[in-house]
């Protein structure tokens, strides 16, 4: 996990409230890195972030092939057995994750999610790195 600019609990906390059926909500780096998270284990946590980097990669090399894209990944959903994955463009280089059971409605988890991007994005951001340091 990088390090934490700011205690994110109290933002993270007020979507999961918000929505029912939230299990776990992480704010990662564009190259899979932890840098918040609400419920759930930190290891899980860890996990999550690093697929979540495969992931968007993969949507925007997806969006590539869309007539009229610019090929930026605003928001991924996936529906599996027992529940919802979300992934959505939180800021510069960060992304905010939601794993939900399926008691919650994606249409209202979605607005949420962006509700809470556009009140903190700017605070939900990663800087670039070089060598593990932050330059």
């Amino acid at each position: 996990m990088i390090s934490q600019r700011a205690n994110f609990d109290w933002m993270l906390k007020e979507l999961a409230d918000g929505v029912p059926g939230v299990q776990q909500i992480v704010v990662l780096s564009a190259d899979g890195l932890r840098i918040a998270r609400y419920g759930g284990d930190p290891d899980a946590a860890d996990r999550v972030a690093a697929a979540c980097a495969g992931l968007q990669s993969l949507a925007g090399a997806v969006a590539h092939e869309i007539p009229d894209s610019d090929g930026t990944m605003r928001m991924v959903i996936i529906e599996v057995t027992g529940g919802y994955f979300y992934l959505m463009a939180a800021g510069p280089n960060a992304y905010l994750a939601v794993l939900a059971n399926v008691v919650a409605e994606p249409g209202n988890m979605s607005n949420h999610m962006r509700d809470l991007v556009v009140r903190i994005g700017a605070h939900l951001t990663s800087p670039p790195r070089r060598n593990g340091q932050t330059v």
